[in-house]
């Protein structure tokens, strides 16, 4: 293809492209290295996406569509998503086509025109590199598209829960996960004997179907994972959160929206509001284990005790003690003064004149000291009058 001579006319052929009879605009895209099986080099085990858009960038996914088509790979726009191999065609008229921009394209600008660039100095880029188009968020269909969605998740492009991932389980391979690199298991058996005699036998460190965190993501610069199997591929960290290691865990499309110290288990699709603390082995209930598909959404300054359990939605400024369990059916007692303070500041809470309250009945409110009564063995409830407030030097 002959090269676009300036960014007049680049912005012309985006238009042209974009008008064209069928087209759909992207949801989202990107271009990844993609690891294979070592018996079925058909089967994909991972992708790996340089630069991930989201509702974004919507000139280049047109671009990256009409270098496709002239090297002779037909997209299908009919089905909610669409993968490719890329060969040296699609190399060649995707720089032809950026050219206005290759100069600019350092640092923080034009990644995806920097992701042309080095692909075109790789001598062979084989089957080692495909492009995905989501053209709506539904679910999966492939593994490029869960790890797309995923990586959106931990770079904070989406929401969490705001990406369908239905079936990614299904799509995923479970591998074993040396480094990165992942290996399918049946072809570990079969050269288990040759491997282990050879001393070649890899060192594994996990099997699993999702990668780590840190196997694909750069955190915060005040961010701090002290033990990297302790955060998932898919979970969000916000700038300023501290997971320490021991009992803590991220699981994906779960995390924080803010500077959080994490000692215990973010579960999956849970979130935990800024400046709060889950204490050393505390569990937040995600929706796969007993809370009735109801998401957890722990609010702001919230203090989580020691091994203690939630399985409703806190607000926030609440505390729940070490050792305890509010669960949407847990009973809890609250007496008529402390009834009135926790109404103060939940002015909008429908609370009956009671003294026995589900914890259901309870969840979201703000302000709110769960703990159990030393004497009668109740669960109670009371305003909360700590406040909690995370050391800023550690976060």
């Amino acid at each position: 293809m002959e090269a676009i001579a300036g960014k007049e006319e680049f912005k012309a052929l985006v238009e042209e492209i974009e008008k064209s009879p069928g087209y759909r605009k992207a949801l989202a895209f990107g271009i990844a290295r993609v690891d294979r099986g070592q018996k079925n080099a058909d089967k994909v085990l991972q992708a790996s996406y340089a630069i991930v858009n989201w509702n974004e960038n919507f000139g280049s996914a047109a671009i990256f569509i009409k270098a496709l088509q002239e090297a002779g790979i037909a997209v299908d726009f009919g089905g909610s998503e669409f993968c490719a191999t890329l060969n040296d065609a699609f190399v060649s008229n995707a720089t032809a086509l950026f050219a206005p921009y290759l100069a600019e394209a350092v640092g923080e600008a034009h990644k995806n025109v920097q992701v042309i660039k080095r692909l075109s100095e790789m001598e062979d880029i084989g089957k080692d590199f495909r492009i995905t188009f989501l053209f709506e968020d539904a679910a999966p269909a492939s593994v490029e598209s869960v790890y797309l969605k995923l990586y959106a998740l931990s770079l904070g492009k989406a929401p969490l829960r705001g990406v369908n991932l239905n079936g990614a389980f299904g799509i995923l391979s479970n591998v074993a996960w040396v480094g990165r690199k992942p290996y399918e298991l049946e072809y570990l058996r079969e050269n288990e004997i040759e491997m282990k005699l050879n001393g070649t036998f890899p060192n594994i460190d996990s099997v699993d179907k999702f990668p780590r965190y840190l196997q694909h993501i750069i955190p915060a610069d005040n961010t701090r994972i002290l033990d990297s199997s302790k955060v998932r591929m898919g979970a969000q960290l916000a700038a300023g959160t501290t997971v320490m290691p021991g009992a803590s865990y991220i699981n994906f499309n779960a995390g924080t929206l803010g500077p959080v110290m994490v000692e215990g288990r973010i579960s999956s699709s849970a979130v935990v509001g800024s400046g709060s603390d889950v204490g050393g082995g505390a569990s937040i209930l995600g929706v796969l284990s007993g809370t009735d598909g109801n998401p957890i959404s722990i609010g702001e300054n919230t203090l989580l005790g020691a091994n203690s359990v939630t399985g409703i939605p806190l607000g926030d400024g609440c505390i729940v003690d070490a050792g305890i369990a509010v669960l949407a059916g847990t009973k809890i007692r609250i007496s008529p003064d402390q009834l009135e303070k926790i109404r103060e500041v939940n002015p909008n809470a429908e609370l009956e004149e009671k003294e026995i309250f589900k914890g259901a009945e309870l969840q979201g409110l703000d302000g709110i000291h769960y703990r159990i009564d030393s004497t009668s063995g109740e669960m109670i409830a009371r305003r909360s009058t700590r406040e909690i407030k995370l050391n800023e030097e550690l976060h």
